[in-house]
């Protein structure tokens, strides 16, 4: 009844009515409540893929709401300039100490939050938060705030955007700003928001490299160790703010010390025996019973940040590029200490740090994964060089992915190698480590897919089972590594490699079939 061109969701402006019904009018019994939309549009009467277009219209009209927010948000703050506030060193000023916490309210009037509290019925700290994104979009990222406004992007993600602008403070070139945007725009409606975050901090890092660098070193004395109450009945939270590359590698030794615990048969979840894990290093640090365990660090750098910067004043600069270290970016300059520190640098270039191992990704220029080697295999494969041709000019390619294997279970250089493309679980919106996940068979093994790298693919416990198991659903993946997954409401969305250069949108056609093989799985 409602599908096509029937009813749905929209935005539309028209003059308030806010006279009330007649009671004499109403019959007896009759609530007076607005019109419900569900009223108007019943819900159940909708197909799976109805509801799925109809919540993709609230959405829309969602963002264009919010754009509309912000934008009297920031029309207000505008009128609540801080001149009229008590001057510094005055009765009723403010203290010698006292910031904002939001580069965004600079010249705004400290009490503007407390207005804005009033105004929207919500915390001071809710408000000053909002208050810091709405005139960082208006203000700031006019791109961002257009495209919330035309309903190409959610508020999630532009709220994301202006708080990663916002958290590295108001120095930012407005040109470096732009620059941005254009690239981060195009690929943020199909980015998890935890993906955009990244990225919009790996392009401040890549466009102004020593800006970044220095905000960086100015961070570290903020490190601390605090004590937070918990939500939970006897609980505490104890939160250790450090450098990332350092709380990456303190995570992984506690999570691998738990994990050894589980396979040892601890009955108990893991994160509680991670917290008992991290409780006993730090109580009982000389308890000489506990297995030595090393951290798994993936850093993921291209060449150049290693060498000095040609353009730099002085002879060995600092290095140019962006690194990641857990998916975090980092500036070149904090990976060179980073790899010092722990003795991964060697007059040769690059070596395994002590008690390490060192693996090299070979890259294309797009960033697709063409090769994961040990140096030992990367140097062999350099002396050896193309067998076909002798001529310097040869474009073969002497290092490869490896070759399918005519088993079922995936050989360890696969394992290597889909690990390395995929980093983390490849259902959209999940960011759960490689380590955790199941290699599985794409087309599903049982229906004829081969255990090949082009048809295995990342995926964590859960949506291992939900691809297996769940009916309906349907999974793609693209010879470029590209993995489509389609809902059985007829909603696909895109999940690309991390590394993978973001070229355009995925052009989606009509939802995809789903096999009916099952593939194997080891629960």
């Amino acid at each position: 009844m409602f599908e096509g061109g029937g009813f749905g969701v929209g935005l539309t402006v028209n003059q308030l009515d806010t006279s009330p019904w007649p009671a004499e009018v109403l019959p007896a019994g009759v609530d007076v409540h607005p019109t419900r939309l569900g009223e108007l549009m019943p819900v159940a009467s909708r197909c799976d893929a109805g509801l799925a277009e109809e919540m993709r219209r609230a959405n829309i009209a969602d963002s264009r709401l919010w754009a509309y927010r912000v934008e009297m948000i920031a029309a207000l703050a505008a009128r609540r300039r801080d001149d009229r506030d008590r001057a510094p060193g005055r009765p009723g000023a403010a203290s010698s100490g006292w910031a904002c916490s939001s580069a965004a309210l600079e010249g705004i009037s400290e009490f503007f939050p407390d207005e804005l509290a009033l105004i929207l019925n919500c915390s001071r700290a809710e408000a000053t938060r909002l208050a810091g994104v709405a005139l960082t979009l208006v203000h700031r990222l006019s791109e961002t705030w257009a495209a919330l406004a035309d309903g190409e992007l959610s508020w999630a993600r532009a709220r994301a955007i202006a708080r990663e602008v916002d958290r590295h403070g108001a120095d930012l070139d407005p040109h470096v700003l732009a620059t941005v945007e254009a690239v981060v725009l195009p690929q943020a409606p199909e980015l998890p928001v935890t993906r955009l975050q990244a990225l919009v901090r790996a392009e401040i890092v890549r466009r102004d490299a020593e800006a970044a660098e220095r905000r960086r070193k100015q961070a570290e004395s903020a490190a601390d160790v605090l004590l937070r109450r918990s939500a939970l009945d006897g609980m505490a939270e104890l939160v250790t703010v450090l450098p990332q590359p350092m709380a990456a590698a303190m995570y992984s030794a506690v999570d691998t010390h738990a994990r050894q615990a589980k396979l040892d048969g601890d009955p108990r979840p893991i994160g509680q025996i991670r917290a008992e894990v991290s409780a006993a290093l730090t109580l009982r640090p000389w308890d000489a019973t506990r297995s030595p365990v090393t951290a798994e660090l993936r850093v993921i750098a291209p060449l150049n940040s290693l060498l000095p910067d040609p353009s730099a004043p002085e002879i060995g600069g600092p290095p140019t590029g962006v690194a990641e270290v857990e998916g975090e970016p980092i500036t070149a300059a904090h990976l060179r200490a980073l790899l010092t520190a722990l003795d991964a640098v060697c007059p040769g270039g690059l070596q395994a740090p002590t008690g390490g191992s060192l693996h090299v990704d070979v890259l294309g220029a797009g960033g697709a994964l063409l090769a994961t080697l040990t140096r030992r295999e990367l140097e062999r494969a350099v002396r050896r060089g193309c067998p076909s041709h002798s001529d310097e000019n040869c474009r073969c390619p002497v290092v490869q992915r490896p070759p399918r294997s005519g088993g079922y279970a995936p050989t360890a250089a696969q394992r290597r190698w889909v690990r390395a493309r995929d980093r983390q679980c490849r259902h959209p919106g999940c960011r759960n480590r490689a380590g955790w996940t199941d290699l599985d068979h794409v087309v599903a093994h049982a229906d004829g897919g081969p255990t090949d790298c082009a048809n295995l693919c990342c995926l964590c416990r859960r949506h291992h089972r939900l691809k297996t198991h769940a009916p309906g659903w349907a999974f793609h993946l693209d010879g470029d590594g590209a993995l489509l997954v389609t809902t059985p409401s007829g909603v696909t969305r895109v999940s690309r490699p991390p590394g993978l250069a973001f070229l355009e949108p995925y052009e989606l056609g009509p939802p995809l079939g789903y096999a009916e093989g099952v593939d194997v799985v080891p629960f």
